[in-house]
């Protein structure tokens, strides 16, 4: 074969210890040759090799579709089985016209040296567009088994992976494992000399052939069970340009075994059962910090995907010769869809040493599907114990672990809380887990509530917000979900048992709830507010255009317990409570007066800056409520991304901010204190690009801000853009300081943090947060959450990763 090289690509990777690092080149490739890549895929994502030891190769390409003016640079990550980068390679835009058709071929290669075998992953993206709308790319390996996932970027609407092939010049095959119940296949977008296309099964049996009608489109339901055991099935194209919809391959269903993850290949000689074994151990890559000769231990999951019990045997292998590493087992059986915990304990070397290990896992219904994880155990102090040097920029597959050695024991699936004595309370699932002596305690709801007010059967308590409250005499809340129905909980000895209270009458809607916690300066002297939306209308033109009833509920408190009272109606129109990111406060209180604050809808034809957004103010002494102040606009005008957040200072003084999508937030100061009708400052712009305000208020009455901001066309993006998770403050009586930006996610487009801010009693900052990427290749290769905790113990002037010992 005869290939030109237009530009070089320098791609090295070499060993050490064993373990594989990199240097990532980001130089683009051009290569022209007579046997070009017969694939031609829509869309990103990304594949997946069962790689045998030897040299892996991947030729790369990609072309411009040059349909919209954008600029499509694509971006491919090869990684090895620990997940570590092994190689990266840009291919640009060939920013030709819009309209102008096909680009230029445009060609990659990226290479390296197996060591031992296991499942490496090629990472897929482009530039200004997630849903690959403007590109064609396609590869060829020398690695004989593989899979490709198609994963585009999140879209809000219901996940779809279409198979898009576009080469008309080129017979074709999907090779895909079907779903064991009947399911429908839908082909669009065929060119009119098609007619016929076969389907076969594994043994080259024919399941059916779909005949294609005038419009170029094809469908066929295939009943349940027939030929499902000889897998992949086959569809044949006699031309490769199509759009495929498959059941349970490119659209899921709550049944299908593997929701959301979209594989097929081109080749059945190819396939291998990767699904069956996705996530089979994790965490991929493990860094741990120690003093020398200091002893450990590290859990790695075993997770069994298939729908059977499997049974999974582990080793250890040490590229550098054996250490002290010992395994707690080296074999597992684990249920269908369940995950068992493994054990590596390990000796720290002397000072200055890194070992590392491979864990290896091999599943002894199908041997030849082996890979491994990696454990590297470094000695001195963690990065992660001192101060971050901001921001914190993440890379792909590199987050707080892999750059700081940030291993937490503490529970991190929500954020933190603080009751009077400035004891740590989380919310976790059904339960709530705090530190005692050192330890942290789970309590469990179902077995903790003692009673039932009035009573009421069920013993499940989930989630109605992951907020915690205090009152005045230290007493705990929670809102939860009971069945259809909310309930208020409360503990009066530090959450070890509760007594739970109905909230709503049985024949309503549950509805959405938030209660007020503390940011700063707010301790009920009652039973924290808590405030219930009700949804009455969505608007199917306007996505984000949903109507909800707002109510006030205002628990008393009499002799050890509570009353919940009827609801006090506060509007119509709004656009409802949440804690989707940002964990806004939408009531404070001080002394006998309650402040809620909430955005509403309007008329889509009202010409209007933005979702208009109002406080007001109840006296539960006198029992009545004020008259509503409007006091700015969030834009755009009806969005449920725009939801506002009150605080209140030492003096009593109201601030609120209305909630922006990508626009600034405005921000406004009560007249005077604990008065919402009293008047308001006028409004000002905070920022640029924001969205979802978390807000408190710290001792000496700074006001301390964090957003989700974008930042457009600066580096490490600079063709496109990318989510920042950024702090503001506003001292008293000053403007509000620039915006400055904490965190920086590993790729451009789309990104979220699903960050949740809160303040201890002595008024240091804690900021929990978790990367979500728009990308579904990048965001499902990982099993469960990326969520990470940092503090500032200075006012937001530094920060650090959280550890134990800052709770003690």
């Amino acid at each position: 074969m005869t290939r030109r090289l237009f530009i070089p690509l320098a791609l090295c990777c070499f060993l050490h210890g064993g373990g594989i690092t990199h240097s990532i080149a980001k130089e683009g490739l051009a290569v022209e040759d007579e046997n070009g890549i017969e694939l031609s895929i829509g869309g990103v994502g990304g594949a997946y090799f069962l790689a045998e030891p030897g040299t892996l190769t991947i030729d790369l390409e990609k072309r411009d579709r040059n349909i919209h003016n954008r600029h499509t640079e694509l971006r491919a990550i090869l990684v090895g089985p620990d997940r570590r980068a092994i190689q990266e390679a840009t291919i640009p835009a060939d920013d030709h016209a819009r309209g102008s058709g096909l680009g230029p071929t445009q060609r990659v290669q990226l290479s390296t040296q197996v060591e031992r075998p296991g499942i490496y992953a090629l990472n897929i993206t482009v530039s200004q567009d997630r849903y690959g709308e403007d590109i064609l790319w396609g590869f060829r390996t020398n690695c004989p088994r593989y899979l490709i996932e198609t994963s585009r970027g999140h879209k809000d609407a219901r996940h779809q992976e279409p198979i898009v092939l576009w080469d008309p010049t080129r017979p074709g095959d999907i090779c895909f494992a079907p779903r064991q119940s009947s399911f429908e296949m839908e082909i669009d977008d065929l060119p009119a000399n098609v007619d016929t296309l076969p389907v076969y099964d594994s043994t080259g049996a024919l399941v059916h052939a779909l005949t294609a009608d005038e419009d170029g489109r094809a469908s066929h339901r295939f009943p349940a069970d027939i030929h499902r055991e000889n897998v992949p099935w086959r569809l044949h194209l006699p031309v490769q340009q199509a759009t495929i919809q498959i059941d349970g391959v490119t659209r899921w269903d709550r049944e299908d075994l593997n929701p959301n993850l979209s594989y097929w290949t081109p080749d059945p000689a190819s396939y291998f059962p990767f699904p069956t074994y996705r996530w089979m151990l994790t965490p991929y890559d493990r860094t741990v910090y120690s003093e020398p000769g200091d002893e450990g231990a590290i859990p790695f999951r075993v997770h069994n995907s298939s729908d059977r019990r499997q049974t999974f045997d582990l080793e250890i292998e040490f590229p550098d010769g054996p250490w002290p590493v010992q395994l707690s087992t080296d074999r597992v059986k684990i249920e269908a869809q369940k995950t068992a915990e493994v054990v590596l304990h390990y000796t720290a070397g002397p000072k200055n040493a890194a070992r590392i290990c491979h864990l290896r896992i091999t599943p002894q219904d199908t041997p030849d599907v082996t890979t491994y994880s990696t454990l590297e155990v470094r000695t001195g102090a963690a990065p992660a114990t001192h101060p971050l040097d901001m921001p914190l920029t993440f890379e792909p597959y590199r987050h707080e672990n892999q750059q700081f050695g940030y291993l937490p024991d503490y529970p991190l699936g929500n954020q933190v809380y603080f009751d009077l004595e400035n004891r740590p309370f989380f919310r976790t699932g059904r339960g709530l887990e705090t530190l005692q002596n050192g330890n942290w305690i789970h309590t469990d709801l179902g077995e903790a509530v003692q009673s039932r007010i009035p009573p009421f059967t069920g013993n499940s308590f989930g989630m109605a917000t992951n907020k915690v409250a205090f009152d005045r005499d230290n007493d705990l809340y929670l809102v939860t979900t009971t069945g259809s129905r909310g309930a208020l909980l409360h503990s009066t000895d530090r959450g070890q048992t509760f007594t739970a209270y109905l909230l709503g009458p049985e024949d309503e809607p549950r509805g959405a709830f938030d209660i007020e916690q503390f940011s700063g300066h707010n301790l009920p002297d009652n039973p924290p507010p808590i405030l219930r939306s009700i949804e009455t209308a969505a608007d199917e033109n306007l996505i984000w255009r949903r109507i909800s009833k707002l109510e006030l509920l205002l628990p008393e408190k009499e002799d050890g317990r509570l009353s919940v009272g009827e609801p006090i109606f506060i509007s119509a129109n709004s656009l409802g409570v949440g804690s989707h990111s940002g964990i806004p406060s939408a009531v404070v209180s001080r002394g006998s007066k309650v402040h809620a604050i909430w955005a509403e809808a309007t008329d889509p034809d009202d010409d209007v800056p933005g979702v208009p957004t109002y406080v007001v103010t109840y006296d539960r002494e006198i029992k009545q409520l004020g008259t509503p102040a409007l006091i700015g606009y969030g834009a755009p005008p009806n969005d449920v991304h725009n939801r506002p957040c009150i605080s209140i200072d030492s003096q009593g003084y109201l601030h609120a901010l209305a909630g922006t999508h990508g626009q600034p937030f405005q921000y406004a100061r009560s007249l005077q204190p604990n008065d919402a009708g009293a008047g308001w400052t006028q409004p000002e712009d905070v920022g640029d690009q924001q969205t979802y305000i978390g807000l408190v208020c710290g001792p000496d009455d700074t006001l301390h801000l964090i957003f989700r901001m974008w930042r457009r066309n600066e580096e490490p993006f600079p063709n496109s853009h990318h989510a920042t998770l950024a702090y503001q403050r506003k001292r008293p009586g000053e403007a509000w300081e620039p915006a400055r930006v904490l965190v920086v996610a590993p790729f451009s487009e789309y990104s979220i943090f699903y960050h949740r801010f809160t303040i201890d009693q002595i008024g240091r900052l804690f900021l929990s947060y978790d990367y979500w990427s728009t990308f579904w290749f990048y965001r499902t290769d990982h099993r469960g959450d990326r969520r990470s905790l940092m503090m500032s113990p200075d006012g937001g002037e530094n920060w650090k990763l959280v550890e134990t010992r800052d709770f003690e």
